[in-house]
């Protein structure tokens, strides 16, 4: 029997589906790329955008009419705000939080398919292979749950995590044999006007550090290059365990020491940190070891202060600006990624200019910008959207050709010179391979050598375009695979 998942939104979603894929595999099912020979049919959905719930609903009406022709189930976990999960209900077989994954061989059980690891009966052959939680709620519950009240509704918008930590427990399906992610919190206490998080995965909890250095040095020991700790504000790591666990820069400091003493070549790196929690000890830490990558990802979402102040984002751009000098003195070397939200509820042109104006003073390598579409349970889905579609897209396009000016001023200037790249695949140019160097500057370079996929290599770049760069492979002797 099969199954097959469908993966929305961010890295964090990504992260957790390996390991719902671990749950499955447990029970004996087998994953397909081909939805329409499996029996388990599922989805982690991300709520952030409309246009991702949009996916969400194509596919679940698909699915139901295939039910008349066969027995299967259906499910959606992932990032829900409680608006669509209601809706979900009356459409899934199965709707769960992540915290609830160590349930889902009993859910499924009951609900009637026998999984292949199932021995005997419905009742006996499952628990052997799940993680038991005799807490947790009664999975037919998931799908039967009766609607809220507008009452109930109010006084219960937040998640809760009581079971995040089981979940953890479960050791994912990673999904490429050289990069990985680590989840090292869940849910997020910053409260963004525009962000549906809290609402979707709860209040920020840490996740045990013994568990995350336990899950790096098998990961390190298992030879993997690129590994990336995910959380929706990592520098605020340990936080909501004040005195019985460490802070996120001793938390690099432990996988720095680590790295060193282990003698192994990898990288290690975070997304994303909040500015108001970022501060110079983590760059000194991450300055102090060779494993600890250089490149940051630190958010700005806008440059301007009466935006960001709508944003409910509690630092002003001077301030982002500060942690942006701390990264060029600690770190002159690394590559900065941000984020950037265009069409901001009322934002007007002059405060777009002042976003333009910080793409030119910060320059940065990346930015992933994001056109704004308010999303319920999130505070400005309140306010009106006055920013139309079509002035949205221009700000967009206008953004994009700005960065694109500065990313291929950064990779002209690495023309000429040689960079260790991790090999990650083959490109969409014919008969050459695609790379990523430390700070994640994509290099391209003639080779048909598939072997080198999952490798670090040296490149001399000899081209750049905005975006990427293009060179010819360098042979050296000392180079660790």
């Amino acid at each position: 029997m099969k199954y097959h998942i469908v993966q929305l939104g961010c890295q964090m979603n990504i992260s957790d589906g390996e390991r719902v894929q671990k749950a499955l595999d447990d029970m004996g099912f087998e994953t397909t790329e081909n939805e329409a020979e499996a029996n388990v049919l599922g989805i982690i959905a991300c709520s952030v955008r409309q246009k991702g719930i949009d996916k969400v609903y194509s596919r679940v009406s698909k699915w139901n009419k295939w039910k008349q022709k066969k027995n299967l189930i259906t499910f959606v976990s992932g990032c829900v705000l409680p608006s669509d999960k209601e809706q979900f209900l009356k459409l899934f077989d199965l709707v769960f939080t992540m915290s609830d994954l160590p349930e889902l061989p009993t859910m499924i059980s009951q609900y009637g398919i026998v999984s292949p690891a199932g021995m005997q009966t419905l009742d006996a052959g499952l628990k052997d292979l799940v993680y038991e939680n005799p807490t947790s709620i009664n999975p037919a519950e998931f799908s039967l749950a009766e609607a809220k009240t507008e009452t109930e509704k109010s006084s219960s918008k937040l998640i809760k995590n009581e079971n995040i930590e089981e979940f953890w427990h479960i050791i994912p399906k990673y999904g490429s044999g050289f990069e990985a992610y680590i989840p090292i919190q869940n849910g997020c206490d910053k409260f963004c006007t525009y962000c549906a998080v809290p609402y979707t995965r709860g209040r920020e909890v840490s996740r045990p550090s013994g568990e995350i250095l336990k899950e790096l040095e098998n990961l390190v020991n298992l030879g993997y290059k690129s590994i990336t700790l995910l959380g929706q504000n990592v520098n605020s790591y340990g936080l909501d365990k004040k005195g019985k666990e460490i802070g996120f820069a001793d938390l690099l400091e432990t996988i720095g020491k680590f790295g060193d003493k282990s003698g192994k070549d990898f990288w290690l790196y975070f997304t994303s940190p909040h500015p108001r929690d970022m501060n110079d000890e983590v760059l000194e830490v991450i300055a102090k070891y060779k494993c600890l990558a250089k490149q940051i990802h630190i958010p700005v979402q806008s440059g301007d202060d009466d935006v960001l102040e709508n944003m409910n984002r509690n630092h002003s751009l001077e301030e982002y600006r500060k942690i942006i000098h701390s990264i060029w003195r600690i770190l002159p070397e690394a590559t900065i990624f941000t984020d950037i939200i265009v069409g901001f509820a009322e934002e007007n042109d002059e405060q777009f200019a002042n976003t333009k104006k910080i793409m030119s003073e910060f320059k940065y390598n990346m930015a992933y910008i994001a056109q704004y579409s308010p999303r319920p349970g999130a505070v400005s889905s309140r306010w009106k959207d006055t920013v139309s579609k079509d002035v949205k897209k221009q700000r967009y396009h206008e953004l994009t050709q700005e960065l694109m000016k500065y990313s291929l001023e950064y990779n002209k200037n690495m023309i000429g010179k040689t960079y260790k790249v991790l090999v990650r695949g083959k490109d969409r140019k014919q008969g050459f391979l695609s790379a990523l160097t430390e700070g994640k500057i994509i290099v391209r370079f003639a080779s048909g050598d598939e072997s080198l996929i999952g490798k670090y290599t040296f490149v001399e770049i000899t081209s750049a375009v905005a975006f990427s760069t293009e060179g010819d492979q360098i042979l050296i002797n000392n180079n660790k695979q």
